[in-house]
């Protein structure tokens, strides 16, 4: 089912929002996640809604039909391999990926992206850790706690930082902390390399960490 950069990106961000929670995205949450105005939205989740992509009424959240997650899914793959590929090859930071990639993701064929994906090595997750979709549309995500809501004690590896913000992407590195970095809960902050590091403002609602109890979200 064909559609426009604009259509995709909506996609993009209504899958995204459920990515790491369960509550569905309403569209003055999209608008804020777009940066468009609340008409905007109202317009475009129609002409969604119509194509068969988007679930959506009056007055409550929008989610995705199983035609609009596939369609995101490839959307998101696509943008993740270019990031990454950006990162490895053209030693691009990781706060400045993600402007560029929303650009080249809808200029890339399908079998160029292939080729860009082989030469990486087929990753499994993106810069920021978020996890890369397979072809097939699978998506694969070890259990996770967000750092705002992990116990003290809590002990893991950075597995995810959103990329939302890059000031604060550019704080976070400037912590010493990355994707893979281990880190223990502590009051004020987190423990590395058995140093505490107080965090940016910001910080643990963005910071993701593996969670080995297996009792959070799969």
């Amino acid at each position: 089912m064909p559609t426009s950069p604009a259509a995709d990106d909506y996609l993009k961000a209504i899958w995204a929002h459920t990515e790491w929670q369960d509550d569905p995205i309403t569209p003055s949450a999209l608008a804020s996640a777009l940066g468009v105005a609340p008409s905007s939205v109202s317009e475009m989740v129609r002409k969604l809604a119509s194509s068969g992509l988007v679930d959506h009424a009056p007055y409550r959240a929008v989610t995705l039909t199983e035609a609009g997650r596939v369609r995101a899914l490839a959307m998101t793959r696509r943008h993740r391999i270019i990031e990454t590929w950006l990162v490895r090859e053209f030693d691009y930071a990781w706060d400045e990926v993600h402007d560029e990639a929303e650009v080249l993701e809808h200029a890339l064929s399908d079998r160029l992206l292939d080729r860009i994906d082989a030469r990486l090595g087929r990753p499994a997750v993106d810069p920021h850790g978020d996890p890369i979709p397979q072809a097939d549309g699978s998506v694969a995500r070890e259990p996770f706690a967000l750092l705002a809501e992990a116990a003290e004690g809590h002990a893991g590896r950075v597995l995810r930082v959103s990329d939302r913000d890059p000031l604060l992407l550019r704080a976070i590195t400037a912590c010493g902390i990355d994707v893979g970095t281990p880190v223990v809960v502590r009051p004020g902050g987190v423990e590395v390399g058995g140093a505490l590091v107080e965090l940016p403002d910001g910080a643990a609602e963005a910071v993701w960490l593996s969670d080995p109890s297996g009792a959070a979200r799969p």
